[in-house]
């Protein structure tokens, strides 16, 4: 066993002197892996089979930091689920270390020169990592996907983005303080007043004040009223209303021949003056929040609170107001210290305009906006100042070096010290921007080109260095701010499949995509998600398309191109669940190509081989763990619904519903005969979809893939819609649809539920007199089990009737991500422990362990029976083992993770096929397939491994030797000693093969 005496500062000092020869390191530079040129591609592993990675394509909020001594900097590796600590005692940042944190990190601050808070996404939690010993110390449990963190007086501020609450924490023992809760869906990137009495919070689904009129029912529901057709409105029932020229016809004229225009629902929105208009400004507000507001549904006094910003107040942990007016998604916050603004970058939509070729190229503009500290009149610009919008049906791309200028999907912006300059980051459009203190380009067009998704900055201006977190190539740019372009890269480990590389680009690049270079797909399906909007994507000109899919009823009809208003649709696991779209009129992917020139402007639609890159991509994008499943991914038996209120069918409107048991929802879904049938004979088990297999006498048969592997879900005609065919919605996020109600005054969305959101709530939907239920209890138990329908694990087809085959789903054990960090006392976190044990036993999930095990940073994936390997080959420890090893100093995490992925996150980073620890007693690298202990040549000097020989190889030895690690060992005498920095001076200036 290696020997060794703790190190003393003094010894430090003494031996920290000018024997070491690190006046130039770049003359000691190795052939490893290493900071390379400013064009840097990731780290990457021979190709990562896709099972063995989960794709969540989980947001940046705030991935990089830079430690307030200004020695280091922070950023996330949300893909391989680790903070990367970056030394920037050097010219140019050098890795120093791959902390593993929990799953999917978005955000990472530093608390202290010596302690960072990284924000695990999937995991619910915070990391609190020890920057001495690169080790988490400390796990803190928070609600749903927390999104950032900043620190004030004492106490650390959480945002929680789907659970819609700031929590609060004692940065000294992680106790939960307070909940703040924010009006507003998705609270993610915070701000920090300059003396920390005040928190900005951008709420990045604002939304943009605008609604949906209901017109296009046909009475099978009650709810809500037809007003667009009622005589009542600004057309006298006229619907769909004109949008052509003087107010007649349509605009683009209709294709002669057509059959007559559905009826269908109305976009409108509100004004600055308080007024509900439409598209060609016709005036509802009588009829959505004026005196005759029942005509819409909707009670006296309807409106939209159209947040962007919450103001908190430290003081007394309340919000104390709310900046509005800004844009429809605000996507990162800043504060201007010359100023005193507060900033705010993003896109607002332009969905009240109707028919996809008036939208064609236009239908998003990237913004920014800055208002006084507190609240007050903003000040809000286009972003890209160089592009015209010219309205109408005729929409012609520009050249695309003017689309290069352009900067799409902003997610970052960070302030030069006076204020005078700031730095915005566009993650769609690969390039910064420079803007001047009034929110507008300080150049127009003039862009500096980074790598590929830039999501995070960091200004280092004692340096002269802006340096850029690229999350889609996972790598840093270092960016010259003197002469405004990129000098520099580090690049960091990915071992995200290349199926995901390659087809991401097709999902979020602007310039690649777009007529302007401003706009992509994830302009409305943000982060693979959806916008929280309806769009009317119709068309006058359009075809009427024949009919040619599943129909379960057999009454389906063709499809009219002026389909009317339909809300964006998630990304996530819509492959192999075709067909695609609300009305099920779109066979497969491939038949979207044509979009790329239809609605986002490029030039030609997208290829068939990119189209392939890009359907590979989103094959891998799963739905994340359900927030109310039970741990064990069990229905919950007594779930709250707050916001959820009764519809009036058995009592007075208005009330709160009762907790719901959604075990009783789920035996009412598949045997309550609630509308003649049952629910799940449309709605299959574990989707939500429509069946893929068709009954050929008495037995369920698929139906043969199409030519492109298309699968052929069921489509209805019972919809109760005009739009006759219509696909069986698959109900797996419905949690995420919020906000939206007509019995309240103050609602955060504009938009519910069915193809147009216009059914307010999943209650209102459950609640109307077609389906039989009893009571709003039982109301209660549906809803609880629509909010809890993800995370499969629910009962398969019995082979009957009216119980068809479902799909599998591409979701998540509720179990994955939590962790539990030892030595910890709480009962319940035991418990957890016990738990996840339990789980991985059965094989529900994968368990991995990782931190300080006897001295050494090490890793462990359960194997069974209380056994786990661990990253050594030939070494392996039991449970009881590592629950009594863990201690104050030697702190270890256990996350659960999802099934098949636990030998890549817990011992063998890089699936080379040697653990990890294995190649670092080899010299070999863990995050670099190419670099095995079989070819790999020690350089024993190099003690961080990163491939370069710099200063913080000798604070790496420093800590090897306090912690005892075989890196300290320097002459290979078997002992650690101070003699053994005599001889690492000796390595260093000797330098490496």
């Amino acid at each position: 066993m290696m020997m060794r005496k703790q190190m003393t500062s003094a010894a430090i000092v003494c031996l920290s002197g000018s024997a070491i020869g690190l006046g130039s390191p770049s003359a000691a530079t190795l052939t490893g892996p290493a900071a390379s040129a400013p064009m840097v591609r990731s780290l990457m592993p021979d190709e990562v089979p896709v099972d063995e990675f989960v794709n969540f394509e989980s947001p940046h909020v705030h991935p990089m930091d830079m430690t307030p001594d200004g020695r280091r900097l922070l950023a996330v590796n949300t893909a391989d689920n680790r903070l990367e600590v970056l030394s920037l005692t050097s010219d140019l940042p050098r890795r120093e270390a791959a902390v593993p944190v929990g799953l999917d990190p978005v955000a990472v601050r530093a608390r202290t020169s010596d302690e960072a808070w990284v924000v695990n996404h999937i995991s619910d939690s915070v990391s609190v990592v020890d920057l001495n010993t690169m080790n988490v110390v400390r796990t803190i449990d928070t609600k749903d996907e927390p999104a950032d963190v900043v620190f004030s007086r004492g106490l650390a501020f959480v945002t929680c983005s789907q659970a819609n609450v700031v929590q609060v924490f004692d940065v000294t023992n992680g106790a939960l303080q307070a909940e703040i809760p924010i009006q507003g869906e998705d609270p993610r990137e915070m701000v920090l007043s300059p003396d920390g009495s005040t928190i900005y919070v951008a709420i990045f689904e604002s939304g943009n004040a605008s609604t949906i009129l209901a017109g296009g029912g046909l009475g099978t529901l009650a709810f809500p009223p037809n007003v667009v057709n009622d005589p009542a409105g600004p057309y006298g029932g006229v619907n769909p209303p004109p949008n052509g020229p003087g107010g007649v016809g349509f605009s683009p004229p209709e294709k002669p021949g057509n059959p007559t225009p559905l009826k269908v629902g109305l976009i409108v929105k509100r004004d600055a003056n308080g007024a509900w208009r439409d598209d060609q400004g016709a005036d509802w507000t009588n009829l959505v929040s004026g005196p005759q507001a029942g005509l819409s549904g909707r009670v006296v006094g309807w409106d939209m609170v159209d947040h962007d910003v919450a103001v908190i107040d430290v003081g007394s942990l309340s919000v104390s107001g709310y900046q509005t007016g800004l844009m429809n998604a605000d996507m990162a916050i800043g504060l201007n210290p010359g100023t005193g603004e507060v900033t705010v970058v993003g896109t607002d939509a332009t969905n009240e305009i109707r028919f996809e070729p008036n939208l064609n190229g236009r239908f998003v503009r990237v913004m920014g906006a800055s208002f006084p500290a507190g609240t007050g009149v903003a000040n809000v610009n286009d972003l890209n100042d160089h592009l015209t919008y010219v309205p109408g049906p005729i929409f012609s791309p520009i050249p695309q070096t003017d689309r290069n200028k352009s900067i799409g999907d902003p997610r970052a912006i960070v302030w030069t010290a006076d204020g005078s300059r700031g730095y915005v980051a566009g993650m769609g459009s690969n390039n910064v921007i420079v803007v001047d203190p009034s929110m507008q380009r300080a150049t127009t067009g003039a862009t500096i080109d980074v790598g590929q998704g830039p999501t995070g900055l960091v200004l280092d201006e004692d340096r002269g260095w802006l340096y850029v977190m690229n999350k889609f190539d996972a790598t840093i740019s270092v960016v010259d701010i003197a002469n405004g372009a990129a000098i520099d890269g580090v690049a960091l480990y990915d071992p995200s499949p290349d199926i995901i590389k390659d087809g991401r680009p097709f999902l979020y690049d602007t310039h690649l995509t777009s007529g302007l270079g401003q706009a992509s797909c994830a302009s409305c399906h943000i982060d693979a998600r959806f916008d929280r909007l309806a769009w009317d994507l119709g068309n006058p000109a359009g075809d009427v398309k024949p009919f040619d899919q599943n129909c379960l009823d057999q009454n389906c009809q063709a499809w009219h191109p002026m389909k009317g208003p339909m809300t964006t649709q998630t990304m996530r696991d819509i492959i192999g669940q075709e067909p695609h779209h609300w009305r099920a009129d779109r066979f497969g992917i491939e038949n979207f190509s044509g979009a790329f020139a239809s609605i986002l402007g490029d030039d030609q639609p997208l290829p068939p081989a990119e189209m392939q890159q890009f359907e590979d991509f989103l094959s891998t994008i799963h739905f994340p763990p359900n927030p109310f499943r039970n741990f064990d991914n069990s229905l919950p038996t007594n779930l709250p619904l707050p916001g959820h209120l009764t519809t009036g069918r058995f009592g007075p409107a208005g009330q709160p519903l009762p907790n719901g048991d959604a075990t009783l929802g789920l035996l009412n879904y598949r045997f309550g005969q609630l509308d003649g049938a049952e629910c799940v004979t449309c709605h299959t088990l574990q989707t939500g979809m429509g069946t893929n297999f068709e009954l050929q006498g008495v037995n369920f048969v698929p139906i043969p893939a199409g030519p492109n592997g298309e699968l052929h879900h069921a489509v209805v005609s019972v919809d109760g819609s005009t739009n006759i065919s219509i696909k069986i919605p698959q109900l797996r996020n419905m949690y995420e649809k919020g906000g939206f109600n007509m019995m309240t005054t103050q609602n955060t969305a504009g938009f519910g539920f069915l193809h147009d959101g216009s059914v307010d709530s999943i209650e209102r939907f459950v609640a109307e007199p077609v389906f039989s239920f009893n009571s709003d209890q039982e109301i209660a138990d549906m809803v609880a089990f629509m909010l809890a329908f993800s995370g499969s694990d629910l009962p398969t087809s019995s082979g009957g009737l009216f119980d068809p085959p479902g799909g599998p789903s591409k979701d998540a054990h509720a179990a994955v991500g939590k962790q539990v960090t030892l030595p910890n006392s709480d009962p319940a976190l035991l418990q957890r422990l016990s738990a996840m044990v339990t789980l991985a036993d059965a094989g529900e999930i994968g368990l991995v362990v990782k931190g300080m095990y006897n001295g050494e940073l090490r890793g462990f994936t359960y194997v069974g029976a209380n056994l786990y390997q661990s990253d050594r080959a030939a070494e392996a420890a039991t449970h009881a083992m590592l629950v009594n090893a863990a201690g104050v100093g030697s702190e270890l995490t256990f996350t659960a993770v999802a099934k098949r992925t636990e030998n890549r996150i817990g011992i063998d980073r890089d699936l080379d096929g040697f653990f990890d620890q294995d190649e670092l007693d080899s010299c070999a690298d863990p995050a670099d397939p190419a670099s095995t202990p079989n070819n790999s040549t020690c350089c024993l000097a190099d003690v961080n491994h990163d491939g370069a020989l710099t200063p913080g190889d000798f604070t790496a030895w420093i800590a090897a030797f306090n912690a005892n690690a075989p890196e300290c060992d320097q002459n290979l005498d078997g002992n650690c000693d101070p003699s053994d920095f005599t001889a690492w001076i000796a390595n260093f200036n000797a330098g490496c093969p």
